[in-house]
């Protein structure tokens, strides 16, 4: 017996919901822009960490090379033979040379650490300033001895300026910045006809390891006047270079006969 045949019915087709739709569109921008996010803060990090580490390098090879530079300077460093101490050495003096300019004298080296480099680079930026604000110069009077010195003495004034470059040691004046200075003095004195030979101002540079150098000299005779005192004066004064740490003092024929009144004998320097 045949059965009727009767097509299988097709099955229903499945249908999304449409808010399902919705958040799975939702959840999949909300992720690719957190990915690109997090990709960007990515690369600002890893640029910001590159940026720190060569940083480390450069320091790192800048201590190798200053503890090269201060190992040569050393009787083993100089003795030893894995460094080319001649090679070093001039090559931190030209570093030297471009950093603050041409220099007759060697430099003298000193190692600091990094924050101490730092500190002092602050401080001599400090007084460059106050250099360019007050001059460098001193202005001294004559100080009465009881006695006869080799070296004139002298004291400071409520009105003649004293930088702090400029310091007053036993007589002398020493300065603390190289350069050309013009220094000068005045003694006044007292005389008369019975003295014979001329009285003599001079004034040195102070050297302890050699005789003293002679810059300036001035003589002036005595009066013929039979006065019992007859006040005369000398004043002298020149440019000359000094080098940092060098010192200047004024020396007469005889201290006994300085006249120390107000304005009349005084020292001085100032740098050009």
């Amino acid at each position: 017996m045949n059965e009727p045949y009767s097509p299988t019915a097709p099955r229903p087709m499945s249908s999304t919901s449409p808010s399902t739709m919705k958040m799975f569109m939702c959840f999949l921008t909300v992720f690719i822009v957190a990915q690109t996010i997090g990709t960007v803060l990515f690369c600002l990090y890893l640029h910001m960490k590159m940026d720190k580490m060569e940083e480390a390098l450069s320091l790192n090879e800048d201590y190798v090379f200053l503890r090269k530079v201060q190992k040569c300077q050393t009787a083993e460093g100089q003795k030893s033979t894995l460094l080319d101490c001649d090679k070093i050495l001039r090559g931190f003096q030209d570093l030297q040379c471009k950093d603050g300019g041409a220099s007759k004298e060697r430099p003298k080296f000193e190692m600091q650490k990094g924050h101490e480099h730092s500190h002092s680079k602050g401080k001599n930026e400090t007084a460059v300033a106050a250099e360019r604000r007050q001059p460098i110069a001193a202005h001294l009077a004559g100080a009465k001895s009881s006695k006869a010195v080799s070296v004139l003495e002298w004291r400071t004034t409520g009105y003649a300026p004293m930088n702090s470059l400029i310091s007053y040691q036993d007589g002398k004046l020493k300065v603390e910045k190289a350069g050309l200075y013009y220094i000068y003095s005045q003694v006044s004195f007292c005389t008369n006809a019975k003295a014979s030979a001329p009285f003599t101002l001079y004034i040195y540079l102070y050297l302890p390891m050699e005789d003293d150098r002679l810059l300036l000299k001035g003589l002036d005779t005595h009066s013929t006047s039979r006065a019992v005192c007859d006040f005369q004066s000398i004043r002298e004064g020149g440019v000359f270079e000094l080098r940092e740490g060098d010192m200047v003092f004024v020396n007469v024929t005889d201290s006994t006969l300085v006249n120390y009144s107000p304005g009349s004998t005084y020292f001085g320097i100032f740098k050009l």
